[in-house]
């Protein structure tokens, strides 16, 4: 007997679709330090790239988020650049290069995965899987088949998504 039905993952997944030079995103970003200090390994966190072409450098910045990703330190580059936003705009690339290198990280690499553009097939993909399934602002989560809305107010976000996490960690327990 073949059984071809889902296996569900080991343990609860968010997917947080986010555009890193989002004034709104940088506001989510309380939220989403207090999650994963929440829950750790309990709950997966996915960054899932939702570039707004009204944000000119909101796309690379997507793509170095991949090489921060491939390098190890995916989310501390997150909030890095979250945290910079504002000046996103004025600096461009410069800034996500040297973010990249207050980490710790190869500003070599970056620089290269910037102009070869190997991370551009993972954030084309995120964009085009967040505008299939509704995704029209950042931040917007996903948890449990539950697509929240944060683009227009994140009031009471936090809490559903742990009210949503809490029942499903409950529910594999």
């Amino acid at each position: 007997m073949n059984d071809s039905s889902p296996v569900p993952p080991a343990v609860p997944v968010l997917d947080v679709w986010c555009e890193l030079q989002c004034p709104d995103c940088r506001s989510a970003l309380a939220d989403l330090r207090a999650l994963r200090a929440r829950y750790g390994d309990r709950l997966e966190l996915r960054l899932r790239h939702f570039p707004l072409e009204k944000h000119r450098h909101a796309f690379a910045a997507a793509q170095a988020a991949e090489e921060a990703f491939e390098q190890g330190k995916g989310w501390d580059y997150v909030e890095a650049v979250l945290e910079e936003a504002g000046k996103l705009d004025r600096e461009g690339e410069r800034l996500l290069v040297d973010t990249a290198g207050r980490l710790g990280l190869d500003t070599e690499e970056f620089d290269t995965a910037l102009i070869d553009g190997r991370h551009i097939l993972v954030v084309d993909a995120d964009q085009a899987e967040g505008k299939a399934i509704g995704v029209t602002g950042t931040p917007t989560y996903v948890i449990g088949g539950e697509r929240l809305d944060g683009g227009k107010s994140q009031e009471g976000l936090r809490e559903r998504v742990e009210e949503i996490a809490d029942r499903l960690l409950a529910e594999g327990a």
